[in-house]
């Protein structure tokens, strides 16, 4: 599990889930849903990690705020 704040939210456009983790820029998964939107976004906050670190690109320390919502 992530140490990152994510925000679950239906979208009713996406006719789906979204969970977002705002403090990694673009970082979004969907799902049908909440618990796969959920899991969905904790493999999108690791590649989203494994890329940055690729590119030698800062990675923000979790805030330790809010883990779901």
């Amino acid at each position: 599990m992530t140490k990152y704040e994510i925000i679950r939210y239906w979208s009713e456009e996406d006719q789906a889930f979204i969970a977002e983790a705002p403090e990694l820029p673009g970082c979004a998964a969907e799902g049908p849903t909440r618990q796969e939107a959920l899991s969905n976004v904790e493999i999108i906050i690791a590649e989203w990690i494994e890329t940055a670190r690729e590119l030698g690109r800062p990675i923000p320390e979790p805030k330790g705020r809010l883990l779901s919502a």
